[in-house]
Parts: structure tokens; sequence; C-alpha cells
């Protein structure tokens, strides 16, 4: 029996190989110190406009991204990231609260 996370079946594994998202990502290395607002910008802009319309993958990969190490330990923090995380953790919680969800396979 597998077992998945909530919104999607997909491993994360899998859901970060999405080459937009590689794209992106790639492109955040090493800039976090210096452009932090338009970090937080472009990662908006992978969500789409309205957070509450993007799709379950992409809410995934965003979480899995604003709690990886970096951002966990606090190397890279800042007010934009945070009220980002609290977005995605807050639509998140919805979908789970108004969807039945499958968690095993």
């Amino acid at each position: 029996m597998k077992y998945y996370s909530f919104l999607t079946e997909t491993k994360i594994q899998d859901l970060v190989k999405d080459k937009e998202w590689q794209k992106l990502r790639s492109s955040l290395v090493g800039t976090w110190k210096t452009n932090v607002e338009n970090n937080c910008k472009l990662l908006r802009n992978f969500l789409g406009n309205n957070i509450k319309n993007c799709s379950n993958e992409k809410l995934r990969i965003m979480l899995n991204y604003l709690t990886g190490s970096g951002f966990r330990i606090g190397k890279i923090k800042h007010p934009c990231i945070d009220k980002l995380l609290k977005e995605v953790r807050e639509e998140i919680n919805r979908r789970k609260n108004t969807q039945t969800f499958n968690f095993r396979i």
C-alpha cells in the first residue's frame, strides 16, 4: 500500500521535475540576499493571479520549496516570504477542509 501526500497522488520528487518550476528555481539560486521582493513576485507569478485558482501540484511545489532548509533555518527570511507561505498553507488547509482526499492508494 502506498501513501501519498494531500491534494495529489503524485510524489513531490516527480512534481518538482516540472520544466517551468526548474527554470524558475534555478533563476532564484544565489539571488535571495539581493532580490527577495522580486523573487517573491516570481514565486507568486508561478502560482498565478489568484492562489485559489492555482493547481494542487503548484501549491505542493511551493510549500515544499518554502519549507526547505534555507527558509526553515532562517538563512533566507523576509516578510514577503512569510506572507506567501502563510497564504499557501491557508489555501492548502481550505482545500483539505472542503474536499475529500484519498490518502491510500
